[in-house]
């Protein structure tokens, strides 16, 4: 039959697995690090991934395809969840300290400027090394906020103005700034100040810097 269902780009495709996440059906899954559509009967062709593609390698196209199976999903999806509910259990106490991000893709060049994560949110821009650099900053900064991530020193793009495209798009409660103490990640806060002065709303910035030895100054 002949329907609409989604087509990826695989040299637009930068393999951040935002698609796959997205996907409520399972029908893509990241192959040799590109997104791919494994099934065609698993795409139910309403494209909930496309707006989550950072790249626009993702579009719908008319073409002949089989029928979205429903029951099949519904088991597949079945399938997957018994099989993390496994792997939860044999990694016991080791998952106690998991992961407390919410929103993918994290980095700030690659994110989209307008997502549902973003609504409502209060923002955490984060210098690369903060994370390694204090021990405990998933417990003290993720929770509740929806994370960025940048280095200003090794990507060569303008945050601000990406920034600045995000906070007016979308309704930011917050923006919380961790840095390091040094001069490189200063080009991050100017970025975040320059952002919310350009999106011409009312937005709290707090910023919090981190020592090389991992004290909060």
């Amino acid at each position: 039959m002949i329907r609409r269902i989604i087509e990826i780009d695989r040299e637009k495709c930068n393999g951040c697995g935002a698609c796959v996440r997205a996907c409520h059906e399972g029908a893509i899954a990241l192959v040799d690090g590109k997104a791919q559509l494994m099934r065609d009967d698993y795409c139910d062709g309403m494209g909930d991934c496309l707006p989550n593609c950072p790249t626009d390698a993702i579009r719908f196209v008319e073409r002949e395809a089989l029928a979205y199976d429903e029951a099949a999903v519904k088991a597949n999806m079945a399938k997957k969840k018994t099989s993390v509910s496994v792997s939860t259990l044999k990694a016991g106490s080791a998952d106690r300290h998991g992961s407390r991000v919410s929103n993918w893709p994290v980095q700030l060049k690659l994110t989209p400027v307008k997502s549902k994560y973003f609504d409502g949110a209060h923002l955490l821009i984060a210098a690369d090394c903060t994370a390694y650099a204090y021990g405990s900053f998933h417990e003290d900064f993720i929770d509740g906020r929806t994370l960025l991530i940048g280095c200003p020193k090794l990507d060569a793009v303008d945050y601000a103005e990406k920034l600045g495209e995000i906070l007016y798009a979308n309704d930011v409660r917050s923006v919380t700034l961790v840095r390091m103490q040094v001069p490189c990640c200063g080009g991050l806060e100017l970025a975040a100040k320059r952002a919310i002065a350009a999106s011409g709303k009312d937005i709290p910035l707090s910023v919090v810097t981190v020592a090389s030895d991992g004290r909060l100054l």
